[in-house]
């Protein structure tokens, strides 16, 4: 079943129980490859430029360990809470594919670095635990390009990818909705770029998502047969496929049919999965150890150095937010899922101005977020300058309306907030008998909307607000200007 399925009869979900385990492969940060000294600098390099006769499974050669690409998996051992193994070793992950070129992959079996872990992280159902079975080392495969050529089809290969250190984490198949699925592979992603193990940008094949999903009719405790779910480039197809993935099995087993274990692809243009193969097993790859290499030994004063090194964890620094610093469950996730962000937001709390925290955290979740999603600029922002002006909201010495115009001009240029507020002549006009001039002008201009507020539609002084606001080039204190209104608006004449 290819095409798009429709619901099942009453929700499959209602029926059905999704049992659903991630497999997650993430490009690590290395200047080489896992087992070989060429660059790992290979974006936008010609094909098969950054090649050795080692990636290239040449006759004679040896693989050497990258030494960097196994302690990033130990990090991210101590990031899961995982048990990092005192003895490891390599295997050989037998397969024949055009873009592998030994015919073997090097990778961990029977011995994986790190076990045993777990993850937690908030759904829209609250928070959530999923089991981490392994997270291992292994060598990525070449790169296979379908292309026309004078006119016939044909399949092109670039190994320029071949030999990349890869961490392979495999969860238990706890998950339950593809809600938690795409919740997971975020949290995941945080974390790879907290510890600075990977960049995982899904759409530069940093980081791929893999979905085994099965259903079973709910109360019942066999498992069903799986599909393996490929080809997910966003967190957002993440989502969908599974989802689809769930209602198409629901729909082929309500219909009399039977499942098969089988390999599907995702198709983001249809929002379908189709058949690409049928699903190996592991004894399909004829696992030996890997003869070249030796087993990999770690002491326990090399895993103590690795531990140390780690930074705060994304849920220690929600936490830390919420009850250090007041902010919201939400505010303090969407801080913390901005590294930028979150590097403005820690640098303008140290720069000791004095400005509230949880205000601070608004200018870096809302007005920086919003301008450097534009693209444009935000290179010069510095957290102090940032933390003056947010003291000088604070204070009521400038508008918020006036310092986000300061903000921006600071964003784009760099230029110090206190020559921007000097040369623009923005001070905030807390002075009641200062603002009565703009007062008296804005009623007198504005009938209609006099009449409207004293009819009973008290919305009117918003805009009254408003055009006082105008008059004064945002330079008026807005609750004081408010509160002037109202106090005029509703004085018996």
């Amino acid at each position: 079943m290819t095409g798009q399925a429709s619901p099942a009869r009453g929700g499959a979900l209602e029926r059905y129980e999704a049992v659903i385990g991630i497999e997650i492969h993430c490009q690590l940060k290395t200047a080489s490859k896992m087992f070989c000294g060429c660059s790992t600098d290979i974006d936008g390099a010609a094909p098969n430029s950054h090649c050795c006769p080692v990636c290239l499974g040449l006759p004679g050669v040896l693989p050497t360990i990258n030494k960097t690409a196994v302690e990033y998996v130990i990090a991210t051992g101590f990031a899961i809470d995982a048990t990092v193994a005192p003895t490891t070793r390599w295997d050989r992950k037998n397969y024949f594919y055009p873009d592998l070129p030994k015919g073997y992959q090097i990778s961990q079996y029977q011995l994986p670095l790190a076990a045993n872990g777990k993850l937690t992280f908030d759904t829209s159902d609250g928070p959530f635990t999923v089991q981490i079975r392994r997270a291992h080392l292994e060598e990525d495969t070449g790169r296979l390009i379908h292309d026309d050529r004078d006119g016939r089809r044909v399949s092109l290969i670039d190994f320029n990818r071949s030999g990349m250190p890869l961490m392979e984490i495999v969860t238990e198949p706890d998950i339950r909705t593809a809600e938690q699925a795409r919740r997971y592979a975020e949290e995941l992603r945080l974390l790879m770029r907290t510890i600075g193990a990977s960049d995982a940008e899904m759409e530069n094949g940093q980081m791929r998502v893999e979905a085994n999903v099965s259903i079973r009719p709910r109360g019942r405790e066999a498992l069903g047969i799986r599909t393996e779910v490929k080809n997910m480039n966003s967190m957002r197809a993440v989502e969908r496929a599974i989802a689809f993935e769930i209602e198409r099995q629901a729909v082929l087993l309500d219909s009399g049919g039977s499942m098969r274990m089988e390999t599907r692809g995702w198709d983001e243009g249809s929002g379908s999965t189709y058949l690409m193969r049928p699903k190996e097993e592991e004894n399909d790859y004829r696992y030996f150890p890997e003869p070249d290499l030796p087993p990999l030994l770690t002491t326990p004063e090399w895993l103590a150095e690795i531990k140390s090194r780690l930074p705060e964890l994304p849920a220690a620094r929600r936490t830390r937010y919420s009850e250090v610093f007041g902010l919201s469950a939400y505010d303090a996730s969407v801080l913390v899922n901005d590294p930028a962000a979150t590097i403005l937001f820690e640098g303008a709390l140290a720069a000791g101005t004095g400005a509230p925290a949880k205000l601070l955290a608004n200018w870096a979740t809302g007005e920086y977020m919003r301008l450097a999603k534009g693209g444009a600029g935000g290179g010069a922002v510095t957290p102090a300058e940032v933390a003056t002006l947010v003291k000088l909201v604070a204070d009521g010495a400038i508008s918020g309306t006036n310092a986000k115009e300061v903000f921006a001009e600071h964003f784009a240029s760099g230029a110090p907030v206190a020559s921007i507020v000097l040369a623009r002549g923005f001070r905030q006009i807390s002075d009641v008998g200062a603002l009565e001039a703009a007062i008296d002008e804005v009623l007198a201009s504005n009938p209609d909307a006099v009449k409207d507020y004293r009819g009973g539609k008290a919305a009117a002084v918003g805009f009254l607000v408003g055009q006082v606001m105008k008059a004064t080039r945002g330079q008026a204190n807005a609750a004081m200007v408010q509160s002037a209104l109202r106090e005029r608006l509703d004085r018996v004449e």
